[in-house]
């Protein structure tokens, strides 16, 4: 049996160990998913290494959740990144975009007009009813859409953004591709975890890009689906791989493990989490997401602590309050 593991000053700072990257280097390992930054609140962040913006929408005019979802385009949103950016970079902070497009999860009753372009997905499935609400998309829909996620990413390297975050998971269009419930499709992007991650992969291809050789990509993605709650993105050690295989391949540089809990085990019959299994499998550094409160406000968890010198993953989502 290990012995307890009794935090000591020295094992808490490992939270504030800067993180190192070929790509990017961080001054600590907090990360901040946070809704957008009022200028005079950004100080309010100066702890977190990275901040992660909102989910921002990319320009396809099907992308939008809602029709109030900021839109990641346009001279005033750009100008107004691009301001939050400096107020970042001013205390050592680097930031990122979260770039989505929402799917069939898109609220088609707030768009309810004439002149709304349909909701789109991979099989015409809504996430979380399951249910036959449109035909599949097309592949014209596809690629226009990864040109839309190339622009955003374009967008986000001229305005000072450090790194892009591709969002694969919360049931939206991805993530719709990804999980075998939603993608029904009967050619090269439906069947095995490896051919529904191919939209994904074309996606992650589109960014890099853009964004060039030097700029690091990160893709979140999840076990869990909104409104279903035994859902599994992959069962096995064997699926995951086969997942993350080809999302390394096509240039991602940093896996987001987005769960319930960060410590919660990821597969069946092992401890693991599913960021500690991402970072074996793949070697490439993980954020791991879920349950954790900023450490200046509560008193770090003996888990966290212990993941982090175990190198189970390399940054740590906190929430806001």
């Amino acid at each position: 049996m290990n012995p307890p593991f009794l935090p000591a000053r020295r094992d808490v700072d490992i939270i504030f160990r800067p993180f190192v990257h070929r790509k990017i280097q961080l001054k600590g390992r907090l990360v901040t998913a946070t809704e957008d930054i009022p200028g005079s609140l950004v100080h309010d962040y100066r702890d977190s290494a990275l901040i992660i913006t909102e989910p921002l929408a990319i320009d396809d005019p099907a992308a939008q959740m809602v029709p109030t979802s900021p839109i990641f385009s346009g001279g005033s949103t750009l100008r107004h990144w691009k301001s939050r950016c400096r107020a970042v970079h001013a205390f050592d902070c680097k930031m990122a975009p979260l770039l989505y497009h929402a799917g069939l999860a898109r609220d088609t009753a707030a768009f309810n007009s004439p002149e709304a372009i349909p909701a789109v997905g991979p099989s015409g499935i809504h996430p979380v009813t399951l249910q036959q609400v449109s035909a599949p998309m097309s592949r014209q829909r596809m690629d226009e859409i990864k040109t839309s996620f190339g622009r955003a990413a374009a967008y986000a390297r001229q305005i000072g953004f450090d790194t892009v975050e591709i969002h694969g998971c919360g049931g939206y269009l991805i993530d719709q591709f990804l999980w075998k419930e939603t993608n029904h499709r009967t050619d090269e992007y439906g069947g095995s975890i490896t051919a529904r991650a191919r939209f994904a992969c074309e996606i992650v291809h589109a960014v890099r890009k853009a964004v060039g050789r030097n700029m690091p990509i990160s893709f979140r993605f999840a076990q869990w689906k909104p409104g279903h709650d035994i859902a599994r993105l992959v069962n096995t050690a064997h699926e995951l791989e086969e997942l993350l295989h080809p999302l390394c391949e096509a240039g991602v540089d940093i896996f987001h493990c987005s769960a319930i809990h960060y410590a919660r085990p990821a597969l069946e019959g092992s401890p693991l989490t599913l960021a500690a299994w991402v970072r074996m499998l793949t070697g490439k550094p993980t954020i791991a997401a879920g349950g954790i409160h900023h450490p200046n406000q509560v008193s770090p968890p003996i888990d966290l602590l212990r993941l982090l010198h175990a190198s189970a993953f390399d940054l740590i989502v906190v929430n806001q309050s």
